[in-house]
């Protein structure tokens, strides 16, 4: 089984959010002639990182919930501009929506064993046939 982290998404209040929010961000990158790399940049390098990038995503809890993952590159060591050790989080800019798991808050990123994994979206639920706003209602009404 896959090792997963799992991370809130501070200020988006749903996938779409998210998705115009990295697109924006590699449109500007383009612009600028820089990588087109999506990259979200976390205080700690895993201690598990090799169990990662044997095939682990980040998923992405919005709202309290988790609901999209995006499959992890590489997690890239790095010193930001006050000399502190950094962990840079390569993305695939794919967004693989997921059964709807809640999650409380915390702060940072944790571990997800691939057993605990919500199922992708239409893996093994109905969920997938509806409308984002609509499950997000019926989510809201603790319906789904």
């Amino acid at each position: 089984m896959s090792l997963h982290m799992v991370k809130l998404c501070v200020g988006a209040d749903s996938v779409e959010d998210l998705q115009s929010w990295v697109a924006q961000r590699m449109g500007d990158a383009a612009s600028r002639g820089l990588p087109q790399e999506q990259i979200h940049q976390t205080r700690a390098l895993p201690k598990r990182a090799d169990e990662i990038l044997a095939g682990g995503s980040l998923y992405w809890v919005i709202k309290g919930k988790v609901q999209v993952r995006q499959p992890i590159l590489e997690l890239r060591p790095v010193v930001d501009a006050e000399g502190i050790k950094r962990c840079h989080i390569v993305l695939e800019p794919r967004f693989v929506l997921t059964d709807w798991q809640p999650r409380r808050a915390f702060q940072g990123w944790r571990y997800l064993e691939g057993a605990e994994a919500p199922e992708d979206l239409g893996a093994g639920g109905e969920g997938g046939a509806l409308p984002p706003e609509l499950r997000r209602e019926l989510a809201d009404l603790g319906l789904i």
